[in-house]
């Protein structure tokens, strides 16, 4: 991953040190950009292999072994009500909640972006109910909305 910058207003030196200022893994689930906060992220993996729980709700692919570790993988389109992707190559972000380790099987991975609290703003009225669960604001990027979204609103499934 690589490191950028988006500032509303500044210059991007204030706006990597200013106090209101959080960092964001950005991620695609159907061609929407979406980010988490950097402080819940513990690592980035590639395809993996899953092995189904029975019984699961739809949401839970199954699970992954992460250096010895069981983690729960939440499949973020199903999640937000989208369809399954035609390929099965994904990305997994795994997040670190209440102590607990959960995957997010994304399309992609993108770069992490620095945004200033007073950039973002609350979400549209017109959202899509499913991404209005999970989203605590919205930031205006070139060409594109980056979806703000709250790890825990995620993860309630």
């Amino acid at each position: 991953m690589s490191q950028s910058t988006s500032v509303a207003a500044g210059n991007s030196h204030e706006a990597l040190f200013a106090a209101d200022a959080h960092m964001y893994v950005t991620m695609r689930v159907d061609r929407q950009l979406f980010g988490i906060n950097v402080k819940h992220v513990r690592d980035v993996l590639r395809q993996q292999h899953i092995t189904p729980i029975p019984l699961a709700p739809k949401e839970v692919s199954g699970s992954l072994n992460l250096r010895g570790r069981i983690v729960t993988v939440i499949d973020v389109r199903s999640r937000l009500g989208l369809s399954a992707r035609e390929d099965e190559k994904s990305m997994f972000v795994v997040v670190e909640q209440k102590g607990e380790l959960f995957s997010l099987r994304v399309d992609s991975v993108g770069e992490v972006l620095t945004v200033s609290d007073h950039a973002i703003e609350k979400p549209p009225a017109h959202m899509d109910s499913n991404w209005q669960e999970v989203a605590t604001g919205i930031h205006k990027l070139s060409g594109e909305l980056l979806v703000i979204v709250n790890i825990q609103n995620i993860l309630d499934i």
